[in-house]
Parts: structure tokens; C-alpha cells; sequence
């Protein structure tokens, strides 16, 4: 069983608050400012996460990754035209007698940056951008980029093999010729496959990898609270 670092951190900072009711007074202060402080930070913290992927109401800037989804589905758009059918591709394509393109084997050798680069200005720009910056800034998010790369190339392997795409894109390119026409043409393909990645798929792909791999920052935010709080009794 995975341990949850956000609920533990949460759970010592309530647990600080109530030990502070059955202590001494002269301690319970301490107890009592160092816990509220915590989870003060941890929840705010995981709030910051949470309105990442989630549109919460009267918070503005929430819910800013799904609401973003157009522009971060015209990168991965973007990234195939220039990666998967290039004129040199094409070109290749036309020369081959099978006329058959295989894409999978391009997609695991293409560099999705490009899509990740998307995603990081548009957490850095969100209202979880501002916390990062107290611990790194965008070089925090560094962490993820493999993993996201490896996810996506996932997801879009799935669909250039899904029959209709192939069907399609097979069936238009045996009766074309290499021209700007053609691209796009391609290019229309691609989008009308690219509505299969909805805005909950990569929701669910950016959510998982930034609890996975983020998580510890509402630990740092219990920690910096706490510590705050600490030093408050003393001033208090």
C-alpha cells in the first residue's frame, strides 16, 4: 500500500491541533500555532493542485488544464505534422512500393518536448505556478517530462493504430500525390483523430503523473507552515 504524503501530513497537523486542547497550557500554544500553521499550508497546497484539474467554484484561474485542452491538442497536432509526415517522410512514403507508412516505430523515436513544454506554461501561468516558485519554479517540473513524454506517446500510439485512422490515412494517400494539397489534407486527418484525446484523458494522464511526482510539495507546505507556526508562539 502507497503511503499518501499530502492525507499523513494533513493528519499530523490536525493531530498537533488536538493534542494542544489536552496538554499543559504553557506547551499548548506551541502545539496549537505549529498545527494550524501546517495545515494551513499542506491544505493550501493541495487546494493549489486540486484547481490544476479542477473547476472549483468562485476560485478564479481554476480547472485551468482541462480549460486549456484546445491549445495543448493543437501542440500535439502541431508536433506530429512536424515529426510524423514531413515531406521527407512523404517523399519516402512514395517511393516505397508498399505505399505504407508505419508510424509507431516515428512516434517512439519523436521527442515530446514540444507537448510538455505546453503543459509547463500553462501550470506556470495557473495559480500553482506561484507556489512552484517558492520551491524552483518550472525547473520542478522537470521531473515529469519523461514520464509525461512516455504517457503520451502512449496515448497517440494508440490512436495512428486504431483501424479507422489507418483506414483513412492509407486509403488517401494510395490516391494522392505528394503536394501541400495533400498535407493538408493529412493535417484534417489528424484532428478529427486527435478528438479522441479528450480533455478527461489527459486530465487523468497530467492529474496521476503531478500527485505522483508533486506530492511532496504539500509536505514542504506543512513543514513551512508548521515551522511558521512554531515561531509564532513565540511571538504571539
Amino acid at each position: 500500500m502507497k503511503l499518501n504524503k499530502g492525507f499523513m501530513t494533513n493528519l499530523i497537523a490536525a493531530a498537533l491541533v488536538g493534542v494542544s486542547f489536552f496538554i499543559d497550557e504553557t506547551v499548548a500554544d506551541l502545539f496549537l500555532y505549529t498545527g494550524l500553521f501546517a495545515l494551513s499550508g499542506a491544505l493550501t497546497n493541495q487546494l493549489a493542485i486540486h484547481m490544476l484539474f479542477e473547476k472549483v467554484p468562485l476560485l478564479y484561474g481554476s480547472g485551468v488544464i482541462p480549460a486549456r485542452f484546445e491549445a495543448f491538442k493543437e501542440s500535439i497536432k502541431n508536433l506530429m505534422m512536424s515529426q510524423f509526415f514531413t515531406k521527407e517522410q512523404l517523399e519516402y512514403f512514395f517511393k516505397n512500393e508498399e505505399k505504407k507508412i508505419e508510424l509507431t516505430p516515428i512516434i517512439e523515436a519523436t521527442d515530446f518536448s514540444p507537448a510538455f513544454d505546453a503543459l509547463s506554461k500553462t501550470v506556470m501561468e495557473s495559480s500553482f505556478g506561484g507556489m512552484l516558485g517558492m520551491f524552483g519554479g518550472e525547473s520542478v517540473l522537470e521531473n515529469l517530462r519523461e514520464p509525461f513524454s512516455q504517457k503520451m506517446k502512449s496515448a497517440v500510439i494508440k490512436i495512428v493504430q486504431s483501424e479507422t485512422f489507418n483506414y483513412t490515412l492509407q486509403k488517401h494517400l494510395q490516391n494522392s500525390t505528394l503536394s501541400d494539397d495533400m498535407m493538408k489534407s493529412i493535417e484534417d486527418i489528424i484532428e478529427i483523430r486527435l478528438n479522441e484525446l479528450t480533455p478527461v484523458m489527459v486530465k487523468d494522464i497530467v492529474q496521476k503523473l503531478i500527485k505522483e511526482h508533486l506530492s511532496w510539495l504539500v509536505v514542504w507546505g506543512g513543514v513551512f507552515g508548521g515551522a511558521i507556526g512554531l515561531i509564532s508562539s513565540f511571538l504571539l
